[in-house]
Protein backbone atom coordinates (compact mmCIF):
# COMPACT_ATOMS: atom_id res chain seq x y z
CA UNK A 1 0.00 0.00 0.00
CA UNK A 2 1.38 3.36 -1.04
CA UNK A 3 1.40 6.40 1.25
CA UNK A 4 -1.46 8.55 0.01
CA UNK A 5 0.36 11.82 0.68
CA UNK A 6 3.26 10.65 -1.47
CA UNK A 7 0.71 9.69 -4.13
CA UNK A 8 -0.57 13.28 -3.91
CA UNK A 9 3.02 14.59 -4.19
CA UNK A 10 3.55 12.42 -7.27
CA UNK A 11 0.39 13.84 -8.82
CA UNK A 12 1.65 17.37 -8.18
CA UNK A 13 5.02 16.39 -9.68
CA UNK A 14 3.40 15.43 -12.97
CA UNK A 15 1.07 18.42 -13.13
CA UNK A 16 3.67 21.00 -12.18
CA UNK A 17 5.80 19.72 -15.07
CA UNK A 18 3.19 19.65 -17.82
CA UNK A 19 1.58 22.84 -16.48
CA UNK A 20 4.61 24.75 -17.75
CA UNK A 21 2.62 25.10 -20.98
CA UNK A 22 0.89 28.07 -19.30
CA UNK A 23 4.24 29.90 -19.31
CA UNK A 24 4.46 29.85 -23.12
CA UNK A 25 3.80 33.61 -23.33
CA UNK A 26 7.16 34.24 -21.62
CA UNK A 27 8.87 32.81 -24.72
CA UNK A 28 6.65 34.48 -27.30
CA UNK A 29 8.62 37.69 -27.74
CA UNK A 30 12.09 36.02 -27.68
CA UNK A 31 10.92 33.55 -30.36
CA UNK A 32 9.46 36.35 -32.50
CA UNK A 33 12.64 38.42 -32.21
CA UNK A 34 15.03 35.55 -32.92
CA UNK A 35 13.13 33.85 -35.74
CA UNK A 36 11.04 36.66 -37.19
CA UNK A 37 7.71 34.91 -36.77
CA UNK A 38 4.51 36.89 -36.21
CA UNK A 39 2.55 36.95 -32.96
CA UNK A 40 -0.24 34.81 -34.38
CA UNK A 41 2.22 32.27 -35.82
CA UNK A 42 4.01 31.96 -32.48
CA UNK A 43 0.96 31.82 -30.22
CA UNK A 44 -0.72 29.24 -32.46
CA UNK A 45 1.73 26.68 -31.02
CA UNK A 46 0.05 27.14 -27.64
CA UNK A 47 -3.43 26.74 -29.12
CA UNK A 48 -2.42 23.54 -30.92
CA UNK A 49 -0.96 22.16 -27.68
CA UNK A 50 -4.20 22.86 -25.77
CA UNK A 51 -6.24 21.38 -28.63
CA UNK A 52 -4.27 18.13 -28.55
CA UNK A 53 -4.29 18.13 -24.74
CA UNK A 54 -8.07 18.04 -24.76
CA UNK A 55 -8.55 15.49 -27.50
CA UNK A 56 -5.74 13.15 -26.46
CA UNK A 57 -7.19 13.13 -22.94
CA UNK A 58 -10.57 12.32 -24.44
CA UNK A 59 -9.44 9.50 -26.71
CA UNK A 60 -6.70 8.01 -24.52
CA UNK A 61 -8.64 7.97 -21.23
CA UNK A 62 -9.49 4.30 -21.82
CA UNK A 63 -5.77 3.57 -22.11
CA UNK A 64 -5.11 5.17 -18.73
CA UNK A 65 -7.83 3.05 -17.14
CA UNK A 66 -6.65 -0.16 -18.82
CA UNK A 67 -2.91 0.06 -18.21
CA UNK A 68 -2.85 2.04 -14.97
CA UNK A 69 -1.26 5.31 -13.83
CA UNK A 70 2.36 4.11 -13.84
CA UNK A 71 2.46 3.11 -17.52
CA UNK A 72 0.34 6.02 -18.68
CA UNK A 73 2.53 8.42 -16.71
CA UNK A 74 5.61 7.06 -18.44
CA UNK A 75 3.87 7.48 -21.80
CA UNK A 76 3.18 11.10 -20.85
CA UNK A 77 6.85 11.51 -19.96
CA UNK A 78 7.94 10.13 -23.34
CA UNK A 79 5.60 12.34 -25.39
CA UNK A 80 6.14 15.50 -23.35
CA UNK A 81 9.91 15.01 -23.33
CA UNK A 82 9.94 14.36 -27.07
CA UNK A 83 7.86 17.48 -27.53
CA UNK A 84 10.37 19.60 -25.59
CA UNK A 85 13.41 18.18 -27.38
CA UNK A 86 11.66 18.42 -30.74
CA UNK A 87 10.80 22.06 -30.03
CA UNK A 88 14.51 22.72 -29.49
CA UNK A 89 15.17 21.17 -32.91
CA UNK A 90 12.40 23.24 -34.52
CA UNK A 91 13.87 26.45 -33.12
CA UNK A 92 17.38 25.43 -34.15
CA UNK A 93 16.18 24.86 -37.73
CA UNK A 94 13.78 27.81 -37.71
CA UNK A 95 10.90 25.55 -38.79
CA UNK A 96 7.36 26.63 -37.90
CA UNK A 97 5.75 23.32 -39.02
CA UNK A 98 8.14 21.39 -36.77
CA UNK A 99 7.26 23.70 -33.88
CA UNK A 100 3.56 22.90 -34.32
CA UNK A 101 4.32 19.19 -34.68
CA UNK A 102 6.57 18.83 -31.63
CA UNK A 103 5.27 21.45 -29.19
CA UNK A 104 1.66 21.35 -30.34
CA UNK A 105 0.88 17.78 -31.42
CA UNK A 106 3.44 15.53 -29.70
CA UNK A 107 3.83 17.70 -26.60
CA UNK A 108 0.05 18.18 -26.48
CA UNK A 109 -0.51 14.42 -26.38
CA UNK A 110 1.91 14.24 -23.45
CA UNK A 111 -0.07 16.99 -21.74
CA UNK A 112 -3.39 15.21 -22.20
CA UNK A 113 -2.24 11.82 -20.95
CA UNK A 114 -0.32 13.38 -18.06
CA UNK A 115 -3.25 15.55 -17.01
CA UNK A 116 -5.67 12.65 -16.46
CA UNK A 117 -3.11 10.06 -15.27
CA UNK A 118 -3.04 10.81 -11.50
CA UNK A 119 -6.59 12.09 -10.98
CA UNK A 120 -8.56 8.83 -10.77
CA UNK A 121 -5.88 7.27 -8.55
CA UNK A 122 -5.81 10.22 -6.19
CA UNK A 123 -9.59 10.28 -5.79
CA UNK A 124 -9.53 6.62 -4.71
CA UNK A 125 -7.02 7.41 -1.94
CA UNK A 126 -9.19 10.27 -0.62
CA UNK A 127 -12.77 8.94 -1.01
CA UNK A 128 -14.20 11.26 1.65
CA UNK A 129 -12.49 14.38 0.29
CA UNK A 130 -12.62 14.02 -3.46
CA UNK A 131 -12.60 17.75 -4.13
CA UNK A 132 -9.52 18.29 -1.97
CA UNK A 133 -7.75 15.36 -3.66
CA UNK A 134 -8.32 16.50 -7.22
CA UNK A 135 -7.59 20.09 -6.22
CA UNK A 136 -4.15 19.02 -4.97
CA UNK A 137 -3.14 17.61 -8.32
CA UNK A 138 -4.72 20.23 -10.54
CA UNK A 139 -3.39 23.00 -8.30
CA UNK A 140 0.07 22.01 -9.53
CA UNK A 141 -0.98 22.68 -13.13
CA UNK A 142 -2.20 26.15 -12.20
CA UNK A 143 0.87 27.05 -10.15
CA UNK A 144 3.35 25.72 -12.73
CA UNK A 145 3.58 28.97 -14.67
CA UNK A 146 4.70 30.83 -11.53
CA UNK A 147 7.76 28.59 -11.39
CA UNK A 148 8.32 27.88 -15.08
CA UNK A 149 7.92 31.49 -16.25
CA UNK A 150 10.89 33.01 -14.38
CA UNK A 151 12.99 29.87 -14.95
CA UNK A 152 12.35 29.97 -18.71
CA UNK A 153 13.12 33.66 -18.82
CA UNK A 154 16.41 33.16 -16.99
CA UNK A 155 17.48 30.10 -19.01
CA UNK A 156 16.66 31.82 -22.28
CA UNK A 157 18.58 34.97 -21.31
CA UNK A 158 21.60 33.03 -20.07
CA UNK A 159 21.82 30.09 -22.48
CA UNK A 160 19.37 30.66 -25.37
CA UNK A 161 16.00 29.40 -26.56
CA UNK A 162 17.20 26.01 -27.80
CA UNK A 163 19.11 25.26 -24.60
CA UNK A 164 16.10 26.31 -22.52
CA UNK A 165 14.01 23.49 -24.03
CA UNK A 166 16.84 20.95 -23.79
CA UNK A 167 17.43 21.68 -20.10
CA UNK A 168 13.75 21.80 -19.11
CA UNK A 169 12.94 18.76 -21.23
CA UNK A 170 15.51 16.75 -19.27
CA UNK A 171 14.31 18.04 -15.89
CA UNK A 172 10.64 17.42 -16.67
CA UNK A 173 11.28 13.89 -17.94
CA UNK A 174 13.05 13.00 -14.69
CA UNK A 175 10.31 14.56 -12.55
CA UNK A 176 7.40 13.00 -14.49
CA UNK A 177 9.17 9.63 -14.64
CA UNK A 178 9.92 9.51 -10.91
CA UNK A 179 6.37 10.60 -10.05
CA UNK A 180 4.82 8.03 -12.39
CA UNK A 181 6.84 5.15 -10.96
CA UNK A 182 5.32 5.77 -7.52
CA UNK A 183 1.72 5.94 -8.71
CA UNK A 184 -0.34 2.83 -7.95
CA UNK A 185 -4.10 2.50 -7.39
CA UNK A 186 -5.33 1.14 -4.05
CA UNK A 187 -6.62 -2.43 -3.91
CA UNK A 188 -10.24 -2.85 -5.01
CA UNK A 189 -12.78 -4.39 -2.70
CA UNK A 190 -16.24 -5.65 -3.53
CA UNK A 191 -19.10 -5.75 -1.10
CA UNK A 192 -22.04 -7.95 -1.96
CA UNK A 193 -25.49 -6.49 -1.53
CA UNK A 194 -28.44 -8.73 -0.98
CA UNK A 195 -30.96 -9.09 -3.75
CA UNK A 196 -33.71 -6.50 -3.50
CA UNK A 197 -31.43 -4.02 -1.74
CA UNK A 198 -32.42 -0.39 -1.66
CA UNK A 199 -31.39 1.90 -4.47
CA UNK A 200 -27.91 3.33 -3.99
CA UNK A 201 -26.09 6.28 -5.54
CA UNK A 202 -24.50 5.40 -8.87
CA UNK A 203 -21.28 7.06 -7.64
CA UNK A 204 -20.68 3.96 -5.52
CA UNK A 205 -21.21 1.69 -8.54
CA UNK A 206 -19.25 3.32 -11.30
CA UNK A 207 -20.50 3.97 -14.82
CA UNK A 208 -18.39 3.25 -17.88
CA UNK A 209 -17.30 6.12 -20.09
CA UNK A 210 -19.70 5.08 -22.85
CA UNK A 211 -22.58 4.91 -20.37
CA UNK A 212 -21.73 8.32 -18.93
CA UNK A 213 -21.58 9.97 -22.36
CA UNK A 214 -25.15 8.90 -23.12
CA UNK A 215 -26.54 10.87 -20.17
CA UNK A 216 -27.85 14.42 -20.23
CA UNK A 217 -25.76 15.13 -17.13
CA UNK A 218 -22.53 14.51 -19.06
CA UNK A 219 -23.61 16.76 -21.92
CA UNK A 220 -24.62 19.50 -19.48
CA UNK A 221 -21.27 19.30 -17.69
CA UNK A 222 -19.40 19.39 -21.02
CA UNK A 223 -21.23 22.60 -21.97
CA UNK A 224 -20.65 24.47 -18.70
CA UNK A 225 -17.00 23.35 -18.69
CA UNK A 226 -16.54 24.55 -22.28
CA UNK A 227 -18.08 27.97 -21.55
CA UNK A 228 -16.07 28.44 -18.35
CA UNK A 229 -12.79 27.66 -20.12
CA UNK A 230 -13.64 29.63 -23.29
CA UNK A 231 -14.30 32.81 -21.31
CA UNK A 232 -11.47 32.28 -18.82
CA UNK A 233 -8.78 31.45 -21.35
CA UNK A 234 -10.04 34.30 -23.56
CA UNK A 235 -9.40 36.70 -20.68
CA UNK A 236 -6.01 35.11 -19.94
CA UNK A 237 -4.96 35.58 -23.55
CA UNK A 238 -5.47 39.37 -23.44
CA UNK A 239 -5.06 40.20 -19.74
CA UNK A 240 -1.84 42.18 -20.16
CA UNK A 241 -2.68 44.24 -23.28
CA UNK A 242 -6.24 44.78 -22.03
CA UNK A 243 -4.98 46.15 -18.71
CA UNK A 244 -2.72 48.57 -20.57
CA UNK A 245 -5.37 49.69 -23.07
CA UNK A 246 -8.42 49.91 -20.78
CA UNK A 247 -7.12 51.10 -17.41
CA UNK A 248 -3.76 52.59 -18.39
CA UNK A 249 -1.38 50.21 -16.62
CA UNK A 250 2.21 50.25 -17.78
CA UNK A 251 3.91 47.06 -18.99
CA UNK A 252 5.51 46.30 -15.62
CA UNK A 253 2.23 46.71 -13.74
CA UNK A 254 0.41 44.49 -16.25
CA UNK A 255 3.13 41.83 -15.96
CA UNK A 256 2.80 41.92 -12.18
CA UNK A 257 -0.96 41.44 -12.49
CA UNK A 258 -0.43 38.43 -14.78
CA UNK A 259 1.83 36.90 -12.11
CA UNK A 260 -0.88 37.36 -9.49
CA UNK A 261 -3.37 35.81 -11.92
CA UNK A 262 -1.15 32.72 -12.02
CA UNK A 263 -1.22 32.60 -8.22
CA UNK A 264 -5.02 32.86 -8.13
CA UNK A 265 -5.35 30.30 -10.91
CA UNK A 266 -3.45 27.76 -8.82
CA UNK A 267 -4.74 28.84 -5.41
CA UNK A 268 -8.33 28.91 -6.62
CA UNK A 269 -8.06 25.29 -7.67
CA UNK A 270 -7.27 23.92 -4.22
CA UNK A 271 -9.45 26.44 -2.33
CA UNK A 272 -12.60 25.95 -4.40
CA UNK A 273 -12.24 22.18 -4.67
CA UNK A 274 -11.78 21.84 -0.91
CA UNK A 275 -14.78 24.10 -0.27
CA UNK A 276 -16.83 21.96 -2.66
CA UNK A 277 -16.39 18.99 -0.28
CA UNK A 278 -18.51 20.93 2.22
CA UNK A 279 -21.01 22.84 0.06
CA UNK A 280 -21.35 20.30 -2.74
CA UNK A 281 -20.11 20.39 -6.31
CA UNK A 282 -23.45 21.50 -7.75
CA UNK A 283 -23.67 24.56 -5.52
CA UNK A 284 -19.99 25.36 -6.15
CA UNK A 285 -20.59 25.59 -9.91
CA UNK A 286 -23.69 27.71 -9.40
CA UNK A 287 -21.56 30.06 -7.29
CA UNK A 288 -18.78 30.15 -9.95
CA UNK A 289 -21.17 31.22 -12.65
CA UNK A 290 -23.04 33.75 -10.53
CA UNK A 291 -19.73 35.43 -9.65
CA UNK A 292 -18.64 35.38 -13.29
CA UNK A 293 -21.89 36.91 -14.58
CA UNK A 294 -21.37 39.89 -12.27
CA UNK A 295 -17.59 40.10 -12.79
CA UNK A 296 -17.67 40.08 -16.61
CA UNK A 297 -20.56 42.58 -16.68
CA UNK A 298 -18.72 44.97 -14.33
CA UNK A 299 -15.40 44.43 -16.13
CA UNK A 300 -16.95 45.59 -19.41
CA UNK A 301 -17.50 49.08 -18.02
CA UNK A 302 -14.72 49.74 -15.52
CA UNK A 303 -11.77 52.07 -16.05
CA UNK A 304 -10.50 51.79 -12.46
CA UNK A 305 -7.25 49.83 -12.20
CA UNK A 306 -7.97 48.37 -8.74
CA UNK A 307 -11.48 47.20 -9.66
CA UNK A 308 -10.20 45.83 -12.97
CA UNK A 309 -7.64 43.67 -11.20
CA UNK A 310 -10.09 42.52 -8.51
CA UNK A 311 -12.66 41.44 -11.12
CA UNK A 312 -10.06 39.71 -13.31
CA UNK A 313 -8.70 37.81 -10.31
CA UNK A 314 -12.21 36.74 -9.26
CA UNK A 315 -12.86 35.39 -12.76
CA UNK A 316 -9.57 33.49 -12.91
CA UNK A 317 -10.17 32.05 -9.45
CA UNK A 318 -13.49 30.60 -10.68
CA UNK A 319 -11.79 29.49 -13.91
CA UNK A 320 -9.27 27.46 -11.91
CA UNK A 321 -11.96 26.18 -9.55
CA UNK A 322 -13.94 24.87 -12.52
CA UNK A 323 -11.00 22.66 -13.47
CA UNK A 324 -10.32 21.27 -10.00
CA UNK A 325 -13.94 20.56 -9.05
CA UNK A 326 -14.78 18.75 -12.30
CA UNK A 327 -13.14 15.35 -11.56
CA UNK A 328 -14.84 15.25 -8.15
CA UNK A 329 -18.19 16.22 -9.70
CA UNK A 330 -17.78 13.46 -12.29
CA UNK A 331 -16.99 10.93 -9.56
CA UNK A 332 -20.05 12.10 -7.61
CA UNK A 333 -22.27 11.43 -10.62
CA UNK A 334 -20.57 8.51 -12.36
CA UNK A 335 -18.29 6.88 -9.77
CA UNK A 336 -14.59 6.06 -10.04
CA UNK A 337 -14.80 2.91 -12.16
CA UNK A 338 -13.68 4.71 -15.34
CA UNK A 339 -13.09 8.19 -13.97
CA UNK A 340 -9.94 8.83 -16.02
CA UNK A 341 -11.77 7.96 -19.23
CA UNK A 342 -14.83 10.07 -18.35
CA UNK A 343 -12.61 12.96 -17.24
CA UNK A 344 -10.72 12.66 -20.50
CA UNK A 345 -13.94 12.94 -22.53
CA UNK A 346 -14.89 16.08 -20.62
CA UNK A 347 -11.45 17.56 -21.34
CA UNK A 348 -12.29 17.67 -25.05
CA UNK A 349 -14.14 20.84 -24.01
CA UNK A 350 -10.76 22.31 -23.01
CA UNK A 351 -9.28 21.45 -26.40
CA UNK A 352 -12.13 23.24 -28.19
CA UNK A 353 -12.14 26.20 -25.79
CA UNK A 354 -8.39 26.70 -26.15
CA UNK A 355 -9.00 27.62 -29.78
CA UNK A 356 -12.44 29.27 -29.51
CA UNK A 357 -11.73 31.59 -26.53
CA UNK A 358 -8.69 33.51 -27.83
CA UNK A 359 -10.16 33.55 -31.36
CA UNK A 360 -13.45 35.08 -30.17
CA UNK A 361 -11.66 37.77 -28.19
CA UNK A 362 -9.39 38.61 -31.12
CA UNK A 363 -12.33 38.84 -33.56
CA UNK A 364 -14.46 41.01 -31.27
CA UNK A 365 -11.46 43.23 -30.51
CA UNK A 366 -10.75 43.67 -34.22
CA UNK A 367 -14.33 44.48 -35.26
CA UNK A 368 -15.45 46.57 -32.26
CA UNK A 369 -12.11 48.24 -31.45
CA UNK A 370 -12.56 47.39 -27.77
CA UNK A 371 -13.38 44.70 -25.24
CA UNK A 372 -16.80 45.81 -23.97
CA UNK A 373 -18.90 43.73 -26.36
CA UNK A 374 -17.03 40.47 -25.86
CA UNK A 375 -17.09 40.86 -22.06
CA UNK A 376 -20.86 41.41 -22.09
CA UNK A 377 -21.22 38.42 -24.41
CA UNK A 378 -19.28 36.31 -21.90
CA UNK A 379 -21.53 37.57 -19.08
CA UNK A 380 -24.54 36.40 -21.10
CA UNK A 381 -23.02 32.95 -21.58
CA UNK A 382 -22.63 32.64 -17.82
CA UNK A 383 -26.31 33.41 -17.30
CA UNK A 384 -27.00 30.31 -19.41
CA UNK A 385 -24.35 28.39 -17.46
CA UNK A 386 -25.95 29.33 -14.16
CA UNK A 387 -29.31 28.01 -15.37
CA UNK A 388 -27.75 24.72 -16.52
CA UNK A 389 -25.80 24.36 -13.25
CA UNK A 390 -29.00 24.93 -11.28
CA UNK A 391 -30.77 22.13 -13.17
CA UNK A 392 -27.78 19.85 -12.53
CA UNK A 393 -27.86 20.68 -8.84
CA UNK A 394 -31.59 19.99 -8.51
CA UNK A 395 -32.02 17.04 -10.88
CA UNK A 396 -28.56 15.72 -11.70
CA UNK A 397 -28.12 13.01 -9.06
CA UNK A 398 -28.26 9.53 -10.58
CA UNK A 399 -29.30 6.30 -8.84
CA UNK A 400 -29.27 2.72 -9.98
CA UNK A 401 -30.14 -0.67 -8.59
CA UNK A 402 -27.34 -3.23 -8.45
CA UNK A 403 -26.27 -6.38 -6.68
CA UNK A 404 -22.60 -5.46 -6.25
CA UNK A 405 -21.12 -2.30 -4.80
CA UNK A 406 -17.46 -1.58 -5.53
CA UNK A 407 -15.80 0.00 -2.49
Amino acid sequence: MRNRWLIALSAVGIHISIGSVYAWSVLTRPIMQELGWSLSETTWAFSVAILFLGFSAGFLGKYVEKYGPKKSGLVSMAFFGAGMFGTALALQLGSLPLLYLFYGVIGGIGLGVGYITPVSTLVKYFPEHRGFATGLAIMGFGFAALIAGPVMQQLTAQFGLVENFLILGTVYMVLIGASSLYLKPPAKKATAVAAGAARVPVASLGATASEAMKTWQFRALWWVFFVNITCGIGLLAVASPMAQEVVGMNAAQAASMVGIIGLLNGGGRIAWSTLSDYIGRGFAYMLFFLIEVAAFALLSGTTDAFLFQALALAIISCYGGGFSCMPAYLSDLFGTRELSAIHGRILTAWGCAGVVGPTLVALFREYTQGYTTILLFFAGLFVVNFAVATVLKLHGKRTKETSVVMA
